[in-house]
């Protein structure tokens, strides 16, 4: 009963504010605003000013890369991989085939909700994996507590991160109506429940509410007017796979 509450109100809660960003190039444009406030990366939580990441913030030691580990990319938290391959375009010609063709891969894809601040060496290790427990010890990254094991093809974010990470794969997955495994669903309905939903997360998700038009509803109801009235915006229309 409260995954189609959850789905009811994804699919017609109506927009609050702005104009969501339609690419993924737009959508990393306007993160940088958003995070202006607190730019702090999401798993590894270091400082960062520009697309440089201070590593002595929060004692990260590189594994292999150091210019990437100084280098902020936006990560998505949910892979564009694992959105473009329950798309028929996928299929057809890859992930620029279905940026160019499918409006509903592009506007996942340009999803802030997905959207995360990572220090660039995690965020190509973590690559298309998906995230879950490991029984490996954190010590690839210093302090940072990440966990890649590239055998297993999954990546273990931290405590604080598990929380908010699955709150942003459950709320991907029910707008997107994307597939999960039973385990992984399994995995982020605990963290959900585990790891409660913090301020951070609240000012988060109030940011990119209004500066797209909806909020997570897994985080918390956005009030509209909080959000300065502009042009609404709203997801397109869900075509065909």
């Amino acid at each position: 009963m409260l995954r189609l509450l959850v789905l009811f109100c994804l699919l017609f809660t109506p927009p609050i504010f702005a104009e969501a960003p339609k690419t993924f190039a737009a959508a990393k444009k306007v993160a940088w605003r958003l995070y202006a406030e607190r730019p702090v990366t999401f798993y590894c939580q270091c400082a960062y000013t520009g697309n440089r990441v201070d590593l002595l913030s929060c004692g990260y030691s590189p594994r292999k890369q150091l210019r990437r580990a100084q280098r902020l990319e936006w990560e998505h938290v949910v892979p564009a991989w694992v959105i473009g391959h329950q798309r028929q375009c996928w299929q057809t010609g890859g992930r620029q085939h279905c940026a160019r063709n499918d409006p509903y891969f592009r506007a996942a894809e340009a999803d802030l909700h997905n959207l995360v601040p990572s220090i660039g060496e995690v965020n190509g290790d973590r690559s298309n994996y998906a995230l879950g427990m490991l029984s490996d010890r954190p010590t690839q990254y210093g302090a940072c507590a990440m966990v890649v094991n590239f055998k297993a093809k999954t990546a273990m974010p931290p405590v604080h991160a598990r929380g908010p990470s699955a709150r942003i794969y459950l709320y991907m997955a029910e707008r997107y109506q994307l597939r999960l495994s039973k385990l992984d669903r399994r995995t982020y309905e605990a963290w959900n429940r585990q790891h409660p939903v913090t301020e951070w997360e609240r000012w988060r998700n109030h940011q990119i509410a209004c500066a797209m038009g909806h909020g997570n509803p897994y985080v918390g109801a956005v009030a509209p007017e909080t959000c300065t009235p502009q042009r609404r915006a709203s997801l397109p229309q869900r075509p065909s796979s």
